[in-house]
């Protein structure tokens, strides 16, 4: 565990074009220069080797998923160890024939995998039809030791749940960290488009003051056609940031490719928690309704 007060993170936020290899070489290229600028823990977004495909049902697609180990995580634990940093990467896994998952991987410094999230919450939406292509976590929600400190590693859709973020939290998660693909219908109003921004940025610094703990998101940018024509695509915002335990933006990105490089104390937390001590006060008594889906009034419990 790293014991130092302040960690350089670096968020990669590109575009994805339909070339496997020529993103990889772009990625690479990136992280070759975050290291370079300082950064010693590099976050990669959300199935950054391919387009978003999930805006159709297709089988051939699952013809791009990967054995984890596999290329991709020869290719970044190699990196890893060359550079002495932390990966976290973020994969379309095939674990046996019919079943994958969206996985995200953890290279540690010296190049091991230090560890894996498998994406819990699964969306099912038009333009997000993931449930046709991923099985649901099974790893739950466990933070993952590395060099650099203990990563509570989360994935896009994950995001929205309190719960999630809380469960990381709970398990000793220094910081929280959020590979995405998220972005609005180009048809939709300006109005519309900031009010769905607006509120990813914010339910995740809510988690950051819930839980007195930074968190990065890394999104991707550009517009990505839908294969099937029937729509307008996805535009993905960027807005890639950094926040720390009370919230505070320390670092955010635009909706151009970016390196973000922000520097982050770790040890804030502590103080944080101090003056605001939410777990201390939490009601665990009375919170066996969260395992619920819904309480129904006038019925029994179920």
């Amino acid at each position: 565990m790293n014991n130092s007060k302040s960690l350089k993170i670096a968020l990669v936020q590109h575009a994805c074009g339909s070339d496997r290899d020529t993103n990889l070489a772009l990625i690479t290229d990136r992280i070759r220069q975050a290291v370079k600028a300082g950064g010693r823990l590099i976050l990669l977004q959300e199935l950054h080797n391919t387009p978003y495909f999930c805006q159709t049902e297709e089988t051939g697609v699952f013809d791009l998923a990967e054995t984890i180990p596999g290329p991709s995580t020869e290719h970044f634990g190699a990196l890893a160890a060359e550079l002495g940093v932390v990966i976290v990467s973020s994969l379309f896994e095939k674990r046996a024939a019919g079943i994958y998952h969206n996985t995200a991987v953890v290279f540690d410094s010296d190049g091991r995998v230090a560890g894996r999230y498998r994406k819990m919450h699964i969306p099912d939406d038009p333009g997000f039809y993931e449930k046709f292509y991923f099985t649901p976590g099974d790893l739950g929600f466990t933070p993952i030791d590395t060099s650099v400190g203990r990563l509570g590693v989360l994935i896009c859709w994950d995001k929205w749940y309190p719960e999630a973020a809380r469960l990381m939290a709970l398990a000793g998660a220094e910081l929280l960290l959020y590979p995405t693909a998220i972005g609005w219908d180009p048809t939709d109003n300006e109005d519309e488009q900031m009010r769905q921004r607006d509120a990813w940025v914010t339910v995740q610094r809510g988690h950051a003051v819930a839980n007195g703990l930074p968190v990065a998101a890394c999104n991707r940018i550009g517009h990505e056609a839908d294969p099937s024509g029937q729509s307008g695509g996805i535009q993905f915002w960027g807005h890639s940031f950094v926040c720390g335990p009370q919230g505070e933006i320390l670092g955010k990105s635009g909706v151009d490719e970016d390196i973000l490089l922000v520097e982050v104390n770790l040890e804030r937390s502590e103080s944080v928690r101090r003056i605001w001590p939410f777990l201390r006060d939490r009601r665990i008594d009375n919170f066996a309704d969260l395992q619920r889906r819904y309480i129904d009034s006038c019925s029994s419990k179920e």
